[in-house]
């Protein structure tokens, strides 16, 4: 099994496991806004808008989970930017390290919502979604240095920017609309599995992504392998 994923080409893995990636923020995302004071805890963009509006009064919208995930997720990516800022190209160890490190997180913050109450109190909440946001921010930081075009896994709205530019419709170009329509519907996919799963427990849907995350990462570093060994 090994020696037939070492001779998958880098690049053709490399944009599966960051597909497998946006699968798993759609879910986290998903519980976030629906099972933990509605804080998107991966995608900035609609945290942010939330922000905005909630600093408004509107609809009685948080103001304090928004803006601390926010912080936490800026200091994840600094994190991750500072530890790849001298690692090689491509898959390498530290990328490992800190993939697996993402995935721990999701793993911890299941497991504590698990034991805590079906409703967790406030604090317990924005402690939770915002230390998920570091996550997020490392993971965003992690796939900006494996590059993989069209591919952020946290945000897909440059990418749906793309499909629709370069449809038939659009300027015609078409190159890429494949792995594009594929970000698009794996969050959205991601999402939905993410809802389901807080009909089972709050931190159901962050056990499935905290899975997904740690499989990506042992399967990045497996096929990083073949470069030393």
């Amino acid at each position: 099994m090994i020696t037939r994923l070492r001779a998958v080409p880098a690049e053709r893995l490399h944009l599966a496991l960051m597909l497998a990636l946006t699968f798993s923020t759609g879910v986290v995302d998903a519980v976030g806004y629906l099972g933990l004071d509605r804080v998107f805890t991966g995608n900035m963009t609609g945290n942010i808008v939330i922000l905005g509006m909630g600093l408004t009064g509107a609809d009685d919208l948080p103001v304090l989970g928004p803006a601390l995930a926010l912080v936490g997720f800026m200091v994840g990516a600094a994190t991750g930017g500072r530890v790849l800022r001298r690692a090689p190209s491509g898959w390498s160890g530290r990328t490992t390290t800190l993939v697996a490190l993402v995935g721990t997180v999701m793993a911890a913050g299941g497991t504590l919502l698990l034991v805590l109450p079906s409703d967790p109190d406030p604090a317990t909440t924005v402690v939770i979604t915002t230390v998920l946001g570091a996550a997020m921010g490392i993971q965003a930081a992690t796939a900006r240095r494996i590059a993989v075009k069209d591919v952020t896994t946290v945000v897909v709205t440059s990418t749906v920017t793309a499909l629709a530019a370069d449809s038939k419709l659009g300027s015609g170009q078409g190159g890429g609309s494949a792995r594009r329509a594929t970000a698009v519907g794996l969050i959205l996919l991601g999402a939905l599995v993410g809802a389901a799963a807080l009909e089972l427990q709050l931190g159901a849907g962050l056990w499935v992504a905290a899975a997904i995350t740690l499989a990506v990462a042992l399967t990045g570093h497996l096929h990083a392998l073949r470069r030393s060994g």
